[in-house]
């Protein structure tokens, strides 16, 4: 199964998937803002609440992001410490790719950022117009899982022009 989707569907077809994922979540993308989900009973909550819930369960969660988050994000960030020691997060400037990869089964590759305009949960009026991919095609998720882990792994980083804006640097390989 290969689906494009675009605008709306990346809440409804990606976001909520994540409350769902069992061993492994991995997600790369440029920008972070506070975002928000909606559970079970309507109510909202923050998408960090559910990746709190989630590495209580245990389940692996890597975040790589290209710049700090702004500051709504980063007040949500302090609400759930087993985030702090739980969850894998580098930062890497140069990063603009936006994958979702869910329990190594299922990838999102596309345009949308880990936003609430980027992932289609703001009015119709404020969301962003993005596009991608999902699919649980096992070329393409190994291919983007094997890039993202060069990246996490910092392959990259001996070479890298953009050190000096590094500011939480990958350990150099």
């Amino acid at each position: 199964m290969t689906t494009y989707i675009a605008d709306t569907d990346h809440y409804s077809k990606v976001i909520a998937q994540i409350p769902k994922v069992r061993r492994l979540l991995w997600i790369a993308t440029s920008d972070l803002k506070d975002l928000y989900v909606e559970k079970k009973d309507k109510s909202v909550a923050p998408f960090l609440q559910v990746l709190n819930d989630l590495v209580k369960r245990g389940v692996e969660v890597r975040l790589i992001h290209a710049k700090e988050p702004g500051q709504a994000f980063r007040e949500d960030f302090d609400k759930y410490p087993a985030l702090w020691s739980k969850m894998e997060r580098r930062l890497c400037p140069r990063v603009h790719m936006k994958i979702v990869v869910i329990d190594s089964e299922l990838v999102y590759i596309g345009s949308a950022n880990l936003t609430g305009a980027g992932m289609g949960m703001k009015s119709a009026t404020n969301r962003n117009f993005e596009a991608g991919i999902l699919t649980d095609e096992p070329g393409f998720i190994d291919a983007a899982m094997s890039h993202f882990d060069s990246i996490w792994e910092g392959t990259h980083c001996k070479q890298c022009g953009r050190k000096d804006f590094c500011l939480d640097r990958i350990k150099e390989k």
